[in-house]
């Protein structure tokens, strides 16, 4: 028996209430990041809100940049954070950080913000749109590897350098008096 587009017994369409869930988890999993204390926890919550993003991406009909989202974000950013955390040895936050004395000047900007957003949302006019337009990946790779591939070739060398920089900073240099052997 296929499943019907909308909810048994309703009008709720399934792609809306699945946009509903991931924007919960996108929040949800957001805030967490901001306010866990365990560091590691914090980076796993950021996978999930990465996660989430993803599957709005497929909703909104650009599955080629939820792939790109899984594979850089969730599977280099994400992973690179987490392994520069754990070689830092540093698990948990301390117990003071500089921007939790802060607390409640963010929270008077982030209301600040939330209504300027809210008021724009309700005061624009949005245009009807039928349904969701699909990106051909297929056009998007023909436009990269042909009309920008010169800044394409740009990005990968600017990613390598950050990349060597990267680990010729987190390389460790030995203590004073004692001599790398290898």
């Amino acid at each position: 028996m296929p499943i019907g587009q909308t909810l048994p017994f309703t009008a709720v369409r399934w792609d809306d209430v699945l946009f509903v869930v991931l924007a919960i988890m996108l929040l949800g999993s957001a805030l967490l990041v901001v306010t866990m204390r365990d560091i590691i926890r914090c980076g796993l919550a950021m996978i999930a809100s990465f996660a989430s993003l993803a599957g709005i991406y497929v909703l909104l009909g650009n599955p080629l940049l939820a792939a790109t989202q899984v594979l850089v974000y969730i599977g280099a950013i994400s992973i690179l954070v987490l392994f520069a955390i754990m070689l830092t040895e540093t698990k948990n936050a301390p117990t003071r950080l500089v921007f939790q004395t802060q607390a409640w000047v963010g929270a008077v900007a982030a209301v600040v913000i939330a209504a300027i957003i809210a008021g724009t949302v309700l005061t624009t006019t949005w245009p009807s749109t039928g349904a969701v337009a699909w990106t051909a990946t297929s056009d998007i790779a023909t436009m990269l590897f042909g009309q920008y591939v010169l800044p394409f070739e740009a990005v990968s060398v600017l990613l390598t350098a950050a990349v060597v920089g990267g680990v010729l900073l987190a390389r460790r240099e030995p203590p004073a008096g004692k001599e790398d052997r290898s």
